[in-house]
């Protein structure tokens, strides 16, 4: 525990007023008022003395059962006291943990319960983030409430890690998000490039007759196809840029929705992350191996006009869609809808930052695709077919 600090304020003014009353009692000559006199002078000096000793052999410690919590969920707490030899006349702990107050002087008194009192306290925490607790202190006063000792606990704040809330996605395309579909009709997300031999495996029905490999049947090995590699990675990248001037409320809808939308994509076959600052974005497979370490990557994430630009440098072969979250509308939205680009490119802005129904900046009617986590998301740029594409398909034609 840290150094005491002593209130006695109400036991002075009691040890004064019996050295008055005693100065009374020589000057009338009043032996009556003498006794209570040096009653009152001795539990003004005894109370401060009862307190402060009872306290330095107190102790205050808190467990938390967790070290990361998803934010609005509720996390518990332990607060251990222990008393010294003499116990404690009265002690209420201070948990600014929770913002409560809790009487324990009861159960740890000298002439009654043990040595050891549990309290348990629950709490929720309305914003991601690594939060700072401050350690517990620990009240102790006597019966009268002549004097008072706090001490706080002398362990070291503890850390807890706040991760934003993900929510289920709402497509408002069909598919319910296995594809999406762009303006002139077609699927993003059809593996269109798939043209190169990547093995065999078990024949599936419905395969085409095409991918049936005759061979494995001849040789008696059953029924195989042959499974064909994608030009290009087709599965979507989630891009999370935290630039912005806005209200931080703004930006934490966004790191909602970019961390629903990758775990909604993992689940369904596997995505990219990429954040800002980031060279590389971290792959997400339906085991989520990689996802707690994202997790809390995205829990930390800082916006502002200093917040560093996600590096999304050349797309290259990526095929699949690509999903902007940002807290507005993006200064590189006109690079994102280049027509180099090979994926439809979906951007994702908070709700309260559309106007007229669409982000700012952005002119024109455009198609709503998904709601997710106070945000919503627009097709704003549609794939075009890779000319290497196009040519071995017309090889294999």
């Amino acid at each position: 525990m840290q150094s005491p600090r002593l209130f006695a304020k109400r036991a002075r003014a009691v040890a004064i007023a019996g050295l008055v009353l005693m100065l009374i009692s020589f000057m009338f000559d009043a032996a009556p008022l003498f006794v209570p006199a040096i009653a009152m002078v001795l539990i003004g000096l005894a109370a401060p003395a009862w307190v402060w000793v009872t306290a330095a052999g107190a102790e205050t410690q808190r467990r938390l059962l967790a070290e990361r919590v998803v934010e609005e969920d509720l996390l518990e707490a332990t607060i251990e006291v222990r008393r010294g030899p003499l116990g404690l006349p009265g002690a209420v702990v201070v948990d600014p943990f929770t913002g409560s107050r809790l009487e324990v002087g009861g159960p740890l008194s000298p002439f009654r319960g043990g040595r050891e009192a549990r309290v348990r306290v629950v709490t929720r925490f309305h914003r991601r983030g690594l939060q700072t607790l401050a350690p517990p202190s620990l009240l102790v006063r006597d019966p009268l409430e002549l004097a008072r000792v706090e001490r706080t606990s002398a362990a070291p704040p503890q850390q807890l890690l706040v991760l934003p809330r993900t929510e289920p996605v709402r497509w408002l395309t069909s598919g319910r998000g296995r594809r999406f579909d762009i303006p002139d009709g077609r699927s993003s997300a059809e593996v269109f490039a798939a043209v190169d031999v990547d093995g065999l495996r078990a024949y599936r029905p419905g395969a085409p007759a095409s991918r049936i490999h005759w061979p494995a049947v001849a040789r008696g090995a059953g029924l195989l196809e042959r499974r064909l590699q994608a030009d290009g990675d087709t599965r979507p990248l989630v891009v999370l840029d935290a630039r912005g001037s806005g209200p931080r409320e703004l930006l934490d809808a966004a790191v909602r929705a970019a961390a629903s939308l990758t775990l909604a994509f993992a689940r369904s076959g596997g995505c990219g992350l990429l954040l800002p600052g980031e060279q590389r974005a971290t792959s997400i497979d339906r085991e989520l191996v990689s996802w707690p370490a994202a997790y809390a990557r995205l829990a930390l994430v800082k916006g502002g006009s200093g917040a560093r630009a996600p590096a999304i440098g050349p797309r290259g072969g990526r095929l699949g869609p690509m999903i902007y979250v940002a807290p507005g509308s993006p200064e590189r939205l006109a690079a994102l809808t280049a027509e180099g680009n090979q994926g439809l490119v979906v951007l994702v802005v908070p709700v309260e930052s559309l106007v007229g129904g669409r982000p700012p900046g952005v002119r024109g009617s455009m198609r709503a695709t998904l709601d997710v986590s106070g945000c919503r998301g627009f097709a704003v740029g549609a794939r075009r077919e890779p000319e290497r594409v196009r040519a071995k398909q017309a090889g294999a034609a």
